[in-house]
């Protein structure tokens, strides 16, 4: 039905320009007013609006007016009836149109009582005010906002660890910086210069989708920029991947106890690998993959259940190296207790944990796991100098602290005998205060 087809039913008349995909006059739309720009929102977009919905006899029936707050949505996510994921899908910001809604793009032969009975074409004014990109990062802090293209199939996604086909450009401003095809595994991304968003943004994705994502500085390449790529520090990228393939790697829920140890042991060397190229962050990755698929796994007996505890020793000794390396220690000592639980007296547990810290400044502690490597382990003479190292701390502290409250104390004794002085000056007698009533009386100072 084309705009210029008018059928009066009730007291609207049906009218306007057929939006289904399938033109099957299901969904009628008709501009009042005409939206500004030329942006369309996409697909997992939130959209804002204000809409009032009429029965064909101008019944009214729900209005986001009334309430005095726009209604906001995903677009198609089927979060909404067909007519408005279709119908928004078409407007631009500013634009308040007409959308006639057949009921099998509506609420069906059940209606939704009480205000809309069976089998009802619905009519609804809408007003779209913005549209923004889905916020994909877990805390939902801004930093990776996708806008999808073209919707891909099924529902499942890429997880740590799957193999993905994609094709991807991505731009600086105006200026493309990187134009592939690539195939990897989902952790392997930073060894082909590909920021942290990408890979989180890939784990968002379903097969054959094409979108577009705006990666802040925080999942780009930060502080540091991209001297491969000649981009800054502190830039905001934009993506378009599509991702043409993937094989999620196995979920540990997926594997039985032997292939959980089979693939530990195949990750742990290939963390090892990224750890030699000196590729902490990817071999961290790799790390924690075994502790997942291993760290509850209560099947094992016997040998197999002695290879299960040397290789979480392993991941959890190597995640804190991992760790250290990237100055981070409050997780490298969560690692070496974990260690520790497996081996109380593990002497690369012990040594690593007393140098996260150090790095916390904590020498008193850091100081008794040096000793105890030493006392366990005589011949490390790494640890003894650690010892050394930390008494040294300890003593500078000590004395930073002695000049501290020596200066305090000098305070408090100036400030005290200023006082003194200044209560000497004061004559004896009467001073004047005030009564509840306002007047004034004498009493003694």
């Amino acid at each position: 039905m084309t705009a210029e087809e008018v059928v009066n039913e009730g007291h609207i008349a049906i009218e306007g320009e057929d939006i289904t995909p399938k033109k099957d006059g299901g969904v009628l739309k008709l501009v009042k007013k005409e939206g500004a720009g030329a942006e369309l929102p996409m697909t997992g977009d939130k959209v804002f609006v204000h809409y009032v919905g009429t029965l064909l006899d101008g019944t009214p029936f729900d209005s986001s007016r009334d309430r005095g707050e726009k209604f906001s949505f995903e677009l198609g996510k089927g979060q909404v009836i067909k007519a408005w994921d279709i119908g928004v899908a078409t407007m631009k910001i500013g634009e308040i149109c007409q959308l006639i809604c057949k009921p099998e793009y509506a609420y069906g032969a059940a209606g939704s009582p009480p205000k809309i009975p069976p089998n009802a074409t619905l009519v609804f004014q809408v007003e779209l005010f913005e549209f923004r990109g889905e916020d994909i990062t877990e805390d939902e802090d801004g930093g990776i906002i996708r806008r999808i293209i073209t919707k891909g199939e099924g529902y499942t996604k890429p997880n740590e660890g799957a193999s993905v086909e994609v094709c991807l450009e991505g731009r600086h401003e105006d200026r493309v910086f990187d134009e592939r095809e690539l195939k990897f595994e989902v952790g392997d991304g930073e060894s082909l210069g590909l920021p942290p968003g990408v890979e989180k943004a890939l784990q968002s994705m379903e097969q054959g989708e094409e979108a577009l994502f705006t990666i802040k500085p925080k999942y780009g390449f930060g502080t540091a920029g991209s001297e491969n790529f000649n981009i800054p520090p502190g830039a905001t990228l934009q993506y378009k991947i599509t991702l043409k393939a993937f094989e999620k790697a196995k979920e540990s829920w997926e594997m039985n106890s032997i292939e959980k140890l089979e693939q530990s042991a195949i990750v742990k060397e290939k963390g090892t690998q990224y750890f030699k190229e000196g590729k902490y962050k990817q071999a961290a990755v790799q790390y924690k993959r075994i502790v997942s698929w291993l760290e509850h796994e209560s099947s094992l007996q016997g040998e197999e259940e002695e290879k299960a505890k040397a290789l979480r020793l392993a991941a959890h000794l190597n995640l804190a190296m991992c760790y250290l390396k990237l100055q981070d220690p409050n997780p490298a000592l969560e690692n070496c207790d974990k260690a520790l639980e497996l081996n109380a007296n593990n002497e690369k547990a012990l040594f690593r944990r007393g140098e996260a810290l150090v790095v916390m400044k904590e020498f008193d502690r850091a100081r008794a796991d040096f000793q105890h490597v030493a006392q366990l382990y005589p011949a490390n003479k790494a640890a003894k100098s650690q010892i050394l190292l930390c008494q040294k701390h300890i003593k500078e502290q000590h004395e930073k602290d002695k000049r501290l409250y020596a200066n305090m104390f000098q305070k408090f004794a100036e400030r005290d005998a200023k006082e003194a002085a200044e209560q000497e000056k004061k004559p004896n007698g009467s001073v004047m205060e005030i009564d509840e009533n306002g007047a004034q009386e004498q009493t003694a100072a």
